[in-house]
C-alpha cells in the first residue's frame, strides 16, 4: 500500500489548483457531519450512491486507514482520490482482497479486444500458491512486466495504430 501512497501524493502534488479543489470538495462531500474524517459509515454512504461497489469494499477502507483509527483524515482520503481517478479499485479475483502491491494479470485477457473480459487480476499469495481457477492456457505476467510487455507491442505497431504519444 506504500507505493500506491506514494504515488497517490506525487500525483495530487502535481495536480491544478482547481484539481485540488475538486480532491477537497469530495473529501468534504463524503464528510457529514464535519468532523474532518470520514469513518467508515460515511464512506461507504458517499459510494453507494454512485452504486460502486470496488469503492465500497471493506479491504478498501481498511487499506486506506492508514493508522487504523476507523477513520480517514484528508491524507488518506486523497489516496483514495487517486485511486478514484487513476481507476486503480483492483481486487483479487481468487481471494478479493485488495491489491496494494505487484499482482499477476492473465496477459491474453488483458490483451484481449473485448472489452467484457476481464483482465484477471490476482494477488501474489494465490498466484503463487495455485489458489485461482481461470482458463487452461493462461499465461500470467506481474503488473510490471506486463506494462512492459504492453510497451514493447506498443512501440512496435504501425504510427497510425501506436498512440502511445509523447510524454
Amino acid at each position: 500500500m506504500e507505493e500506491i501512497r506514494r504515488a497517490a501524493t506525487a500525483y495530487y502534488e502535481n495536480l491544478p489548483e482547481e484539481k485540488k479543489r475538486y480532491a477537497r470538495f469530495i473529501f468534504s462531500d463524503m464528510d457529514k457531519n464535519g468532523d474532518g474524517q470520514i469513518n467508515l459509515r460515511e464512506f461507504l454512504e458517499y459510494h453507494n450512491k454512485d452504486n460502486n461497489s470496488a469503492l465500497t469494499h471493506p479491504s478498501l477502507f481498511k487499506a486506506l486507514d492508514k493508522n487504523s483509527n476507523g477513520s480517514l483524515d484528508f491524507e488518506e482520503a486523497m489516496v483514495l482520490y487517486y485511486i478514484m481517478q487513476s481507476g486503480r479499485a483492483l481486487f483479487c479475483k481468487s481471494c478479493n482482497t485488495f491489491l496494494t502491491d505487484v499482482y499477476f494479470s492473465c496477459s491474453q485477457c488483458f490483451t484481449s479486444n473485448d472489452s467484457a473480459v476481464s483482465t484477471y487480476e490476482i494477488c501474489c499469495d494465490c498466484y503463487g500458491g495455485k489458489k485461482f481457477t481461470h482458463h487452461k492456457d493462461a499465461i500470467f505476467c506481474d503488473n510490471y512486466s506486463l506494462l512492459s510487455q504492453s510497451r514493447s507491442l506498443a512501440l512496435a505497431a504501425p504510427p497510425e495504430v501506436n498512440k502511445l504519444g509523447s510524454c
